[in-house]
Protein backbone atom coordinates (compact mmCIF):
# COMPACT_ATOMS: atom_id res chain seq x y z
CA UNK A 1 0.00 0.00 0.00
CA UNK A 2 1.27 3.43 -0.88
CA UNK A 3 -0.06 6.61 0.71
CA UNK A 4 -0.62 9.75 -1.31
CA UNK A 5 1.70 12.74 -1.24
CA UNK A 6 -1.11 14.75 0.36
CA UNK A 7 -1.31 12.37 3.33
CA UNK A 8 2.46 12.42 3.72
CA UNK A 9 2.40 16.23 3.79
CA UNK A 10 -0.51 16.26 6.25
CA UNK A 11 1.32 14.11 8.77
CA UNK A 12 4.55 16.13 8.48
CA UNK A 13 2.56 19.34 8.89
CA UNK A 14 0.74 18.06 11.97
CA UNK A 15 4.01 16.81 13.48
CA UNK A 16 5.59 20.23 12.95
CA UNK A 17 2.65 22.00 14.62
CA UNK A 18 2.72 19.54 17.53
CA UNK A 19 6.48 20.00 17.98
CA UNK A 20 5.95 23.77 18.11
CA UNK A 21 2.71 23.80 20.09
CA UNK A 22 3.74 26.82 22.13
CA UNK A 23 3.38 29.25 19.21
CA UNK A 24 1.80 29.88 15.82
CA UNK A 25 3.86 28.41 12.99
CA UNK A 26 4.02 29.72 9.45
CA UNK A 27 3.58 28.00 6.12
CA UNK A 28 7.02 29.12 4.96
CA UNK A 29 8.86 27.68 7.96
CA UNK A 30 7.04 24.36 7.62
CA UNK A 31 7.81 24.25 3.90
CA UNK A 32 11.50 24.85 4.58
CA UNK A 33 11.81 22.48 7.52
CA UNK A 34 9.79 19.65 6.00
CA UNK A 35 10.93 20.05 2.38
CA UNK A 36 7.44 20.69 1.03
CA UNK A 37 6.34 23.01 -1.77
CA UNK A 38 4.34 25.94 -0.37
CA UNK A 39 1.64 25.38 -3.01
CA UNK A 40 1.06 21.77 -1.96
CA UNK A 41 1.28 22.79 1.67
CA UNK A 42 -1.39 25.48 1.26
CA UNK A 43 -3.87 22.94 -0.12
CA UNK A 44 -3.26 20.57 2.79
CA UNK A 45 -3.46 23.38 5.36
CA UNK A 46 -6.85 24.33 3.95
CA UNK A 47 -8.12 20.75 4.11
CA UNK A 48 -6.81 20.12 7.63
CA UNK A 49 -8.31 23.36 8.91
CA UNK A 50 -11.71 22.45 7.40
CA UNK A 51 -11.47 19.07 9.15
CA UNK A 52 -10.67 20.74 12.49
CA UNK A 53 -7.11 19.43 12.79
CA UNK A 54 -5.66 22.95 12.42
CA UNK A 55 -6.56 26.41 13.63
CA UNK A 56 -5.42 29.13 11.24
CA UNK A 57 -5.02 32.82 11.88
CA UNK A 58 -4.67 35.26 8.98
CA UNK A 59 -2.76 38.49 8.99
CA UNK A 60 0.69 39.87 9.65
CA UNK A 61 1.12 37.92 12.88
CA UNK A 62 -0.83 34.95 11.57
CA UNK A 63 0.03 31.32 11.36
CA UNK A 64 -1.42 28.04 12.44
CA UNK A 65 -1.61 25.70 15.39
CA UNK A 66 -3.25 22.40 16.16
CA UNK A 67 -7.03 22.55 16.29
CA UNK A 68 -7.08 19.64 18.76
CA UNK A 69 -4.57 18.36 21.24
CA UNK A 70 -1.89 16.04 19.89
CA UNK A 71 -3.24 13.24 22.09
CA UNK A 72 -6.69 13.58 20.47
CA UNK A 73 -5.40 13.34 16.91
CA UNK A 74 -5.33 9.73 15.72
CA UNK A 75 -3.20 9.04 12.68
CA UNK A 76 -5.73 6.49 11.37
CA UNK A 77 -8.37 9.24 11.26
CA UNK A 78 -5.99 11.61 9.47
CA UNK A 79 -5.23 8.94 6.86
CA UNK A 80 -8.93 8.17 6.37
CA UNK A 81 -9.85 11.84 5.99
CA UNK A 82 -7.02 12.69 3.60
CA UNK A 83 -6.92 9.47 1.57
CA UNK A 84 -10.71 9.43 1.34
CA UNK A 85 -12.25 6.70 -0.74
CA UNK A 86 -9.38 6.33 -3.18
CA UNK A 87 -9.62 2.88 -4.73
CA UNK A 88 -6.65 0.67 -3.87
CA UNK A 89 -7.01 -1.31 -7.07
CA UNK A 90 -9.16 -1.01 -10.19
CA UNK A 91 -11.88 -3.34 -8.92
CA UNK A 92 -12.59 -0.99 -5.99
CA UNK A 93 -13.50 1.81 -8.39
CA UNK A 94 -17.13 2.20 -9.37
CA UNK A 95 -16.61 4.09 -12.62
CA UNK A 96 -13.42 2.80 -14.25
CA UNK A 97 -13.59 -0.87 -13.32
CA UNK A 98 -13.01 -2.99 -16.40
CA UNK A 99 -11.76 -6.11 -14.62
CA UNK A 100 -13.66 -9.15 -15.92
CA UNK A 101 -12.86 -11.13 -12.75
CA UNK A 102 -14.58 -8.82 -10.28
CA UNK A 103 -17.59 -11.05 -9.62
CA UNK A 104 -15.50 -14.13 -8.80
CA UNK A 105 -12.23 -12.69 -7.47
CA UNK A 106 -11.44 -13.28 -3.80
CA UNK A 107 -8.47 -10.91 -3.84
CA UNK A 108 -10.81 -7.93 -3.62
CA UNK A 109 -12.10 -9.05 -0.20
CA UNK A 110 -8.58 -9.85 1.01
CA UNK A 111 -7.36 -6.40 -0.03
CA UNK A 112 -10.34 -4.74 1.61
CA UNK A 113 -9.63 -6.60 4.85
CA UNK A 114 -5.93 -5.65 4.65
CA UNK A 115 -6.76 -1.97 4.15
CA UNK A 116 -9.13 -2.07 7.12
CA UNK A 117 -6.41 -3.67 9.28
CA UNK A 118 -3.94 -0.99 8.11
CA UNK A 119 -6.22 1.86 9.20
CA UNK A 120 -7.11 0.11 12.47
CA UNK A 121 -3.42 -0.24 13.35
CA UNK A 122 -2.97 3.50 12.75
CA UNK A 123 -5.92 4.21 15.06
CA UNK A 124 -3.61 3.17 17.91
CA UNK A 125 -1.10 5.88 16.99
CA UNK A 126 -1.65 9.41 18.27
CA UNK A 127 0.14 12.46 16.96
CA UNK A 128 1.52 12.88 20.47
CA UNK A 129 3.13 9.42 20.37
CA UNK A 130 5.01 10.38 17.19
CA UNK A 131 6.74 13.36 18.78
CA UNK A 132 6.98 12.66 22.53
CA UNK A 133 10.34 11.39 23.76
CA UNK A 134 11.73 11.79 20.24
CA UNK A 135 14.54 14.35 20.62
CA UNK A 136 15.93 13.68 17.14
CA UNK A 137 12.60 14.55 15.55
CA UNK A 138 12.11 17.56 17.80
CA UNK A 139 15.51 18.88 16.75
CA UNK A 140 14.59 18.50 13.06
CA UNK A 141 11.24 20.22 13.52
CA UNK A 142 12.55 23.40 15.08
CA UNK A 143 12.60 26.57 13.01
CA UNK A 144 15.88 27.54 11.40
CA UNK A 145 17.84 30.03 13.47
CA UNK A 146 19.24 33.20 11.98
CA UNK A 147 23.02 33.54 11.83
CA UNK A 148 24.63 36.98 11.63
Amino acid sequence: MRITKRTNIAVRLLMYCAANADRLVTKSEIAESCNISENHLAQVINQLSQLGYLHTQRGRNGGMSLGRTATEIRIGDVFRHIEGDLPMVECFADADNTCPLVDACRLRLALSDAAQAFYESLDNVSLDSLICDNPDLMRLLQPATCTQ
